[in-house]
């Protein structure tokens, strides 16, 4: 599996699905959204927005640009990151994909028949060589350095709604199977209230081999206070794959904010790398201030990538954010 920089040939997106979303008067809201977020990854590499049969003059009402590159796909929900294959590179350069079988979150949410089937359809259109897989796994949960160490959660990938048949031994065998992983650093929790029951893109990701970025709380009062400081401790005792101890480069979190009485799970690590940048949510007005961190952090981390920001309240609303919402192709390696 290779790491999310490395050179991509384009992003899948998926367009939304009003029957499927938490607040289904919010479709319109949601959906330009996800236009502007097209838009966004479109200045940096190519997009295709997967769309259900009966979506496509609703697509060509919100995001009527030529370029734009449709496939149409029955789906359920529009977390493409989770229901959608992760690639591959093998030792010869050519690509394959696994297929996860996906229950929706720990069957949180049905149907999704069609979202089990999206990984291997797309595969099947590409061409792609498929790799079907025995466990319940999302791509969201899961994070690769692109040198053999994985990042995950304990929360996620050990809760009994995934793999109940599978202790943590099993789970590795099979992550470590499929993507050819030496090592996995396992996270005690994701942040409070997320519905994906703890994904690791939301709290932590590889910046490079070695080096992990963390979201972090100093607020005592906040669930998220305690959960980060395990987190903390559990990466500044690991090492990697390769026996190197992590730099570890923490990004404040966001103020807290509600929708409709519900914490949002609002994050910073639920970027997005894409060809030559970052695509970065942020989340204005009290969290302007730790926008500007979040964004001085990354210009720092990543200097010769350009920070794109984006509005990371045009789809959080929905449980997920830029991260949870693309699925990046890496480039084939043979052309």
């Amino acid at each position: 599996m290779p790491a999310e920089w490395a050179a991509h040939e384009r992003t899948f997106i998926s367009w939304p699905v009003r029957r499927s979303m938490h607040y289904p008067e919010d479709y319109r809201r949601i959906a330009r959204g996800y236009a502007a977020l097209a838009r966004a990854i479109a200045e940096f590499e190519p997009v295709t927005v997967i769309v259900n049969p009966d979506q496509a003059e609703q697509l060509k009402a919100e995001f009527d640009e030529e370029w734009i590159d449709r496939l149409v796909i029955a789906h359920d929900d529009s977390w493409v990151r989770d229901n959608g294959p992760t690639f591959l590179i093998d030792d010869f350069g050519h690509r394959a994909g696994v297929n996860w079988r996906f229950n929706a979150w720990g069957e949180k949410y049905h149907p999704w028949d069609h979202d089990n089937q999206l990984a291997r359809v797309l595969l099947d259109r590409l061409h792609i060589r498929r790799v079907d897989a025995s466990i319940v796994l999302e791509g969201g949960s899961i994070h690769t350095d692109g040198e053999g160490t994985l990042l995950t959660t304990e929360q996620c990938l050990l809760h009994p709604n995934r793999n109940p048949q599978l202790d943590r031994g099993g789970i590795e065998e099979e992550l470590k199977h499929r993507l050819h992983a030496e090592k996995i650093i396992w996270l005690k929790r994701g942040l409070s209230g997320d519905e994906t029951d703890g994904h690791i893109d939301n709290i932590a990701c590889f910046a490079a081999p070695g080096k992990v970025l963390i979201q972090t709380c100093d607020d005592p009062g906040d669930e998220n206070f305690e959960i980060t400081r395990e987190n903390l401790t559990r990466l500044s005792e690991a090492t990697d794959a390769r026996g190197r101890k992590l730099e570890v480069i923490r990004i404040p979190q966001p103020p807290k904010r509600f929708y409709k009485g519900h914490r949002l799970t609002l994050s910073y690590l639920n970027f997005y790398l894409v060809n030559g940048g970052v695509i970065l949510p942020v989340f204005g007005s009290e969290a302007a201030a730790s926008d500007r961190k979040a964004e001085a952090v990354l210009r720092h981390v990543f200097p010769d990538r350009r920070i794109r920001t984006i509005d990371g309240m045009g789809i959080i609303t929905e449980g997920g954010n830029v991260h949870c919402a693309t699925q990046q192709m890496p480039a084939d390696p043979l052309r």
